[in-house]
């Protein structure tokens, strides 16, 4: 295929640029570049934005609210987004379970639940994972049991991003325990403010509270809020995975990574790790294999259609994507040398740093190569994904 852009293409992207630098709002840039973590408000101002010129749902159909543009749009939405330092969208709804209401819910759930999230209102989490079903997900086990016209879950989803700021959950839950254990698994949305649901903060190594346990004790849900028939959620998961894995790349925020890190190194000290022939070649290998994911990614983007799932193909971008995320970080932390040492995460010096000034970047950069540690256990561990590349795609 050709990957270059037209001169349409050309144009879309300035119309974009211009909206980030006049009209995105200037404070949640700053605020990301200083380091900080966003709140719930900042995603909400950041996306109520993106809404008001109708470029939130950016990979949903037009007839749903979405955007309806072409992949090459897409991708140089993507690229601008990140160039200018803006927030991603929040992905559990935008990007998981809204794809998955609008092409397996009913007309009244659409209606229900698709307006919230294209209006950055309602907040979504996603309970997958469990306390020793992680990457393993066929074999959860938090409940649903039939009650009438209710279902009753008790359990415990864990690792949950952003429940703490959740209107709303999507589960996958057991609601039956025979034949196969892709079998009996229901798709069911819960409302965070049921009785018996409870949240319980997971801070990680970066100092970041973003994951959860969110428990579930003889919570009452009702079928309405099922989706899709009862035991094809594993089949619905499917479908939302493939989107999952393809919002991994985020190419321009590396590339916009790899800038920062040459610019570390000529400014850090004396600036001659700039000039080393290893940190050169580190960095050079990096731009390759980055250059190598854009290819892959523009690739996958042609081969969807509007509203479409990349399918097992994204298990590919998952990998390889995750993987120089972490190799980009790394050599970004190392770029500051002693100051990555004695940084902290969310821009906070610690008392053992004592009158040494810490270049701006240092917490940022440090922060994020421990957060990335984690980026190839979620989402399905790399380790999984390489078992579904040989055995869907490669057929071995």
């Amino acid at each position: 295929m050709e990957f270059g852009f037209t001169a349409a293409d050309e144009a879309f992207r300035m119309e974009v640029r211009d909206f980030f630098q006049t009209q995105y709002p200037r404070e949640v840039i700053d605020k990301i570049n200083r380091g900080y973590s966003p709140s719930k408000e900042d995603y909400q101002h950041s996306e109520r934005a993106l809404a008001a010129r109708g470029w939130l749902a950016v990979n949903w159909p037009r007839e749903f609210g979405g955007t309806g543009w072409t992949a090459n749009q897409k991708y140089i939405f993507d690229e601008e987004l990140e160039r200018a330092g803006a927030l991603n969208v929040v992905p559990m709804g935008l990007l998981y379970v809204g794809p998955v209401i609008y092409t397996f819910g009913t007309d009244e759930q659409k209606k229900r639940w698709l307006p919230g999230i294209l209006q950055s209102t309602v907040f979504w989490a996603q309970g997958y994972s469990e306390p020793g079903s992680g990457s393993d997900l066929a074999s959860l086990q938090c409940a649903a049991v039939c009650d009438g016209d209710d279902y009753i879950v008790n359990g415990t989803k864990i690792w949950t991003s952003q429940a703490q700021h959740a209107d709303w959950i999507f589960c996958l839950l057991r609601t039956d325990n025979a034949g196969r254990k892709q079998e009996g698994i229901t798709f069911l949305c819960i409302d965070m403010t049921t009785p018996g649901v409870s949240v319980k903060p997971i801070v990680t190594i970066d100092g970041k509270h973003v994951l959860n346990s969110v428990e579930f004790a003889d919570v009452r849900v009702p079928m309405a809020n099922r989706i899709g028939e009862e035991g094809k959620g594993w089949d619905y998961a499917n479908y939302l995975l493939g989107h999952e894995r393809t919002s991994y790349a985020h190419v321009a925020g590396k590339r916009k990574l790899l800038r920062e890190i040459r610019e570390a190194a000529s400014t850090t000290g004396d600036g001659s790790l700039a000039h080393e022939a290893a940190f050169l070649t580190r960095l050079a290998a990096l731009e390759a294999r980055l250059d190598a994911l854009e290819i892959t990614v523009l690739r996958t983007l042609a081969s969807v259609s509007e509203g479409g799932s990349p399918g097992d193909e994204s298990s590919i971008l998952k990998v390889i994507a995750t993987e120089l995320a972490q190799d980009i970080t790394e050599l970004g932390a190392e770029s500051f040398g002693y100051y990555g040492l004695i940084s902290f995460p969310d821009s906070a010096t610690p008392p053992w740093a004592g009158n040494t000034p810490v270049p701006a970047g240092a917490a940022p950069a440090v922060a994020r190569y421990l957060g990335t540690r984690a980026q190839s256990i979620y989402g399905g561990s790399n380790e999984i994904q390489k078992n579904i590349i040989a055995r869907r795609i490669l057929k071995l």
